[in-house]
């Protein structure tokens, strides 16, 4: 019998900022690896800090219990260079990064990224960037969603809105979403109550259970990215709301990026807008039209499952490994 190939997974797990770090260890186990997490967020108390030091020291402790030959990190900016280079010292696993990050944050991404044996980006923007400036190749592995937590859910009460947006409060965010407020709009996330839509927030959205039925409740739903530099070309990495919001069965408009066709059909499984005034004639066209509506949701839960889901994105990742394919 083929001994099972072991994980160590370190990355910051939670159900608010990280929950699909979850996901992608169920992914993997599922598929038949041998996990060991190390959370990031995990707050030792007293006692525990001082048999097991700091975070590195910790991480030493787990991988000489549990012999990992793959080591995978995700928003471990707490390990700078020369951190992880002491710690793969410490046996023959090949120790793997998956950039979760946008252009925003690409330089301090290159800099922690630099002495892993192997990157990975979820955008094609920021693996040409890193890849440059480390004079090496950078693979992408976009993100994706767990279609059995991001479900469709027709949620009612509070929950009921035309247009739903759930997600931080940002300038951006607060100008393309003031087009919509005659449609029957609800925010919900941080921030939006100090805002000029303080009126139409319903929630902050404390979890994943609150974020599905905030979508849930929505005939449309809107996605809005984060964006490094307004009015520059349409950047490329997709966000894992794009996943989810396809997971959920929602008709999505969600603003162009350049890797976007490569996941979704714009037109067919997506709708897509490029600023505050198109932005507003495609959802208006979708209330409108609500067997239209409904068809690109489902259209964008077919091809989610065919191929976004984590299962698919942590096969890819294995057989990508040397030595761990099967």
């Amino acid at each position: 019998m083929t001994a099972k190939r072991r994980l160590l997974f370190i990355a910051g797990f939670d159900d608010v900022h990280a929950a699909n770090a979850t996901h992608r260890v169920r992914a993997l186990e599922r598929l038949g690896t041998e996990v060991a997490t190390f959370d990031l967020n995990a707050r030792p108390g007293l006692l525990e800090r001082f048999r097991a030091g700091d975070t590195a020291k910790r991480i030493e402790r787990v991988l000489d219990e549990f012999q990992p030959h793959l080591v995978l990190t995700t928003h471990a900016d707490v390990l700078d260079e020369d951190t992880v280079d002491r710690l793969r010292g410490r046996s023959a696993a090949r120790w793997v990064t998956w950039l979760v990050d946008d252009l925003r944050t690409v330089t301090q991404a290159t800099a922690l990224a630099r002495p892993y044996d192997a990157i990975y980006a979820v955008g094609t923007d920021v693996a040409a960037e890193v890849g440059e400036r480390l004079g090496r190749t950078v693979d992408v592995l976009s993100n994706a969603a767990d279609p059995s937590v991001y479900r469709p859910l027709r949620t009612k009460d509070q929950y009921r809105a035309n247009v739903v947006f759930a997600g931080t409060a940002t300038p951006r965010r607060e100008r393309l979403l003031g087009e919509l407020v005659e449609f029957g709009l609800a925010v919900w996330g941080p921030g939006w109550r100090r805002t000029a839509l303080k009126d139409y927030c319903r929630g902050e959205v404390p979890g994943t259970e609150a974020y599905v039925h905030a979508y849930g409740g929505a005939s449309v739903a809107i996605n809005i990215h984060h964006v490094a530099v307004e009015g520059d070309l349409p950047e490329a990495s997709c966000n894992v709301r794009l996943f989810e919001l396809a997971a959920m069965g929602l008709p999505q408009v969600v603003d162009d990026r350049g890797d976007l066709a490569r996941h979704f059909a714009p037109g067919r499984e997506v709708a897509v807008y490029r600023d505050g005034r198109e932005l507003r004639a495609v959802v208006r066209a979708l209330l409108e039209n609500p067997a239209d509506a409904e068809r690109l949701g489902q259209a964008a839960r077919a091809r989610l499952l065919h191929d976004h889901t984590w299962m698919h994105r942590m096969r890819a990742f294995l057989l990508d490994q040397p030595g761990t394919g099967s």
